[in-house]
């Protein structure tokens, strides 16, 4: 259904499902990420009414998870690339993985999607500096899309 994407790396399409409406996608040596493209993969839209809620985490021993929200996508807007190299973890708030124990490496950050209603989607607040790219959606495919080729070659 997802998919995420870090330049210079293989696309990612295969989220752990820790819920039935939440999958995480691991970023290892994420202090070396810019930028992260989430999407939809095209083969399974959002159920009518719903999108997806894009959420990033860092590793932090001391505050624990920490979910910080990025954006959304939805069947209108299956796509997003999120600035996260200004993001600072332990900033973040309320978010929908509660007190769900999701498996995290010292290691790794993450990136969360949570199937919500657009409703709630259009009204939440993303996180500052988690800006999201402002490119039209044929620069966005077309972007993904050099990505992909340029690393499969």
């Amino acid at each position: 259904m997802f998919g995420c994407l870090v330049a210079g790396r293989l696309v990612q399409t295969d989220p752990q499902q820790i819920a039935g409406d939440k999958f995480v996608f691991n970023l290892p040596d994420y202090e070396n990420v810019n930028h992260v493209v989430v999407f939809m993969l095209g083969t399974v839209p959002f159920p009518a009414g719903m999108g997806g809620a894009v959420y990033f985490s860092f590793p932090d021993p001391v505050a624990g998870q920490v979910w910080q929200l990025l954006g959304f996508i939805t069947n209108d807007k299956p796509s997003a690339i999120f600035k996260i190299s200004q993001l600072k973890p332990g900033e973040g708030g309320e978010h929908p993985f509660g007190m769900m124990t999701v498996p995290q490496l010292a290691s790794m950050a993450q990136v969360g999607v949570s199937i919500e209603p657009l409703e709630q989607l259009v009204q939440q607040t993303p996180v500052s500096g988690a800006t999201v790219c402002a490119v039209d959606s044929f620069m966005q495919v077309r972007t993904l899309w050099v990505v992909c080729s340029v690393h499969n070659q």
